[in-house]
């Protein structure tokens, strides 16, 4: 009794001032002390009394030792405002259904207020509260609430200049305030009610709970596969979502200002087209929870499928009868895995799905047949009573076989883990490899070494000809010299010599390299037939060693057998040839792959062209860092994007390389190796408070990919510009061109670039201050948080 006693006074501690709490302890001790005889009879203390009067009599000094000066970050403010807002849902919620939101929660000015400052945290935008936009709110409150207020006169058009001439409808300011309101409020009504399937419109589910479900599922399944949806919302698809929103809200005025934004094409709801949650314009606000409601009834039909499949199944398995099967199925959904027996876990069939907005994973343990059967029937679920459209047609792949299956943006496999005999066979064959290779090098460096001292002797040979004094008239050059044009060079006759003898040496050589023609035609020839001889004969043993150590590994894996089976695991890749030809596509390497000068990115400012950079390495090391092939991103950090980047400032300043390196060490740093990043997203995450990391609270942000802005001019007094990020009144120094890289088809590869930019934005002008053009960069904000409308 005395241990749990000194237990709860210590954690106490950490909310109640040590010197009162001792004062407290020493005032109580003595009530105690003569209560003491009494409850020893009984055995028992007064624990509870003695800590409630603890926590009473000192709220002072706990208000007092709340830490008020460490200021929140923009997430835990945005939470905050939030929940300001659900505690006003809940207050209209009556008769199992939410009443009246538009008058009694949307159409107040405080509501209005708050979704305001949402938008200004969500594009960063930490400032004060402006005092001249109250009466605004209030005047906005009352159309909202008699009706009067005019979607159609709140938007604007963007018009493509190309041949499509696409249309984008965005909302201007005002009316993105109100959308944002909608959106807080129906992700209230609706959030908690989402299955766990879904994971874009949960606090604490994200695209990286996401892949971490579906690499788990994957390793347990024999089958996969994934539907794309694909639908541009129409009259009857909108209708049917009203009608399942009016299961939980009963507000006529709500559905008629959703349907007004429908019918002014302001609400931007697509199925597929493009990737949700990269923070692209054509996204609307309220996108994401439409989108989630409407799928809703697809996710609990997943789960009539699933129970058909799993616990309703004919097949008696382990002998455990139906009943057994339907004990285990909700068992297992239930979360309780501890309680499923060992004959219970081997159930035959086994039915995973992932969803994350318009994308869907499936992964099935069983019979080929019952992947064929699921997906049939999720097929015709989502033609026939959602009216969807499905862009991917690929099958039921197996799992093992399969090189992969692409998965929000990234490849997702299954692969066998190795043993540790295996492992251990594979770092030996490893280590005799890279000797192999090192010694291949250290031979090849030395020869072409001795190759260029020859070059060097043949150009000597050759003006020493030119020398009466020097000259033999029985050698080579003097016979051949009469071949030699009329003025020609010296060195240009050095040159044309060395051509006509590698056009008759590299007649029938594939590679015609420098560092090639100099070790194997020239050198090597001349090197000692024992030296060259024990050369050949290492890399041949080393070679064969490599090769017979595929059949010891075989004979270390488990075969149809061995009692000890494969342990298997879902391998998240990330995809780098898609990375590798976005590159390209940016300017930032050339057809070759080496780093070259991104021309467009010269006439912005040193910090600016560094932070571009550093944005697109932070977005990789972020999303890529537990995929298997990170090292291949690494190789891309160090070896392509980091020397592009000098090249680009070596072009800026028109000088060479190396110098540019020593001016802006400091600078350069800021883009530094794969492992420093890595560490320093690991300490951000440590000090960073969980709201940040919060993909709901995040996004459009978290998952927003890198665009290239070229500078368009200098803002001066004559022609003034303002930030066009929403919230923002600072003034932009610069006006820059948004250029459209790439349309990648949905659905299409995450490769650290915006990959679908809408064409009607293409080559639009913006103004951007300092701060948001660096947090575009470095992906703090996304295009969502510019209004385009600014100029029109």
């Amino acid at each position: 009794m005395f241990r749990k006693r000194i237990l709860v006074l210590q954690s106490l501690r950490r909310r109640v001032n040590l010197s009162n709490l001792e004062t407290l302890i020493s005032r109580r001790l003595s009530v105690v002390s003569s209560k003491h005889s009494n409850d020893a009879e009984t055995g028992t203390f007064s624990l509870a009394g003695e800590l409630a009067s603890l926590v009473e009599e000192s709220p002072a000094r706990l208000d007092d030792d709340v830490d008020t000066t460490k200021p929140r970050s923009r997430m835990e403010l945005k939470r905050s405002l939030e929940l300001r807002l659900k505690k006003r849902v809940k207050e209209q919620y009556s008769n199992g259904k939410f009443n009246n939101l538009l008058k009694k929660v949307i159409a107040r000015p405080e509501t209005l207020r708050d979704a305001y400052d949402c938008i200004r945290l969500t594009s960063n935008v930490l400032a004060e509260r402006d005092g001249n936009v109250a009466f605004a709110f209030d005047s906005m409150a009352e159309e909202l609430s008699s009706g009067a207020f005019d979607v159609a006169s709140n938007t604007f058009s963007l018009v493509a200049r190309d041949k499509t001439k696409e249309v984008l409808v965005l909302p201007n300011f005002d009316l993105r305030v109100v959308q944002e309101a909608v959106r807080i409020v129906l992700e209230v009504v609706f959030g908690p009610h989402f299955s766990k399937i879904s994971h874009s419109c949960r606090s604490g589910r994200g695209r990286g709970s996401a892949l971490k479900y579906i690499s788990e599922s994957v390793s347990r399944s024999d089958w996969c596969f994934a539907l794309s949806l694909s639908k541009e919302v129409d009259g009857s698809v909108f209708e049917s979502l009203l009608s399942v929103m009016e299961e939980k809200v009963e507000d006529g005025s709500l559905s008629v200002l959703l349907r007004s934004m429908f019918e002014a094409r302001v609400l931007n709801f697509e199925f597929g087209g493009f990737p949700k949650g990269h923070g692209l314009p054509q996204e609307g606000v309220l996108s994401r929870v439409l989108m989630n409601v409407y799928l809703d009834r697809f996710d609990r039909e997943f789960y009539r499928i699933s129970m058909r499949y799993e616990a309703l199944g004919r097949d008696d398995v382990g002998g455990g009868g139906l009943g057994s099967k339907l004990r285990s199925w909700f068992r297992r959904k239930a979360g309780e895995r501890d309680l499923i027996s060992p004959v219970e876990k081997d159930v035959a069939v086994r039915v995973y799905c992932c969803r994350f907005m318009d994308e869907i994973f499936f992964s099935v343990s069983g019979p080929e047949k019952v992947a064929v059967d699921i997906r049939s029937e999720a097929v015709d679920f989502l033609r026939n009573s959602l009216h969807l459209d499905i862009t991917d047609e690929m099958g039921s792949l197996p799992c093992e076989t399969t090189g992969g299956l692409r998965v929000l943006g990234t490849l997702v496999r299954k692969n066998v883990r190795e043993s540790p005999a295996v492992k251990a066979v594979h770092k030996l064959k490893e280590k005799v490899r890279l000797v192999a290779l090192q010694k291949e090098e250290a031979w090849t460096l030395g020869t072409v070494r001795i190759g260029k001292k020859w070059l060097g002797h043949g150009l000597k040979k050759v003006k020493e000809s030119e020398i009466r004094g020097l000259a033999d008239s029985n050698s080579t050059l003097s016979q051949i010299s009469c071949h030699r044009k009329a003025g020609m060079e010296t060195d240009h006759w050095y040159k044309v010599l060395l051509r006509i003898w590698m056009e008759d040496v590299l007649r029938t050589s594939a590679d015609r390299s420098e560092e090639f023609v100099l070790s194997k035609h020239i050198v090597e020839p001349t090197i000692p037939r024992e030296l060259r001889d024990a050369y050949n004969k290492f890399q041949a043993s080393a070679a064969a060693y490599v090769s017979s150590e595929t059949a010891k590994v075989e004979a270390l894996l488990p075969g149809p057998l061995s009692q000890d089976k494969p342990v298997f695991f879902g391998d998240v890749v990330a995809p780098t040839n898609a990375i590798r030809r976005r590159l390209f596509r940016y300017g930032l390497v050339t057809a070759e792959g080496y780093a070259r000068t991104n021309s467009m990115l010269i006439l912005q400012d040193t910090a600016q062209i560094i932070d571009w950079f550093s944005g697109l390495v932070r977005r990789w090391v972020i999303w890529y860092g537990g995929c298997s092939n990170f090292d291949e991103i690494k190789a891309l950090i160090d070896n392509q994007v980091r020397k592009s980047c000098i090249r680009t400032l070596a072009s800026k300043y028109r000088i060479h390389e190396n110098e540019i390196e020593k001016r802006l060490d400091e600078e350069l740093s800021t883009i530094p190796s794969a492992e420093d990043i890595e560490q320093e997203i690991l300490d951000e995450k440590l000090v960073s408070p969980a709201f940040d990391r919060d993909e709901h609270l995040t996004y459009g942000i978290a998952n927003s990919g890198l665009c290239l802005l070229s500078l368009a001019r200098i803002v001066s007094e004559s022609r003034p510009c303002n930030c066009f990020v929403a919230g923002c009144s600072m003034a932009a120094p610069a006006v820059y061109t948004l250029h459209a890289m790439e349309r990648q088809k949905f659905p299409g590869w995450k490769t650290g670039f915006s990959v679908c930019i809408p064409s009607s934005l293409n080559g639009r002008r913006i103004g951007l201050c300092k701060q948001h053009l660096k947090d575009l960069y470095l992906g703090r904000i996304s295009l969502q948080a510019i209004d385009f409308g600014a100029w029109r």
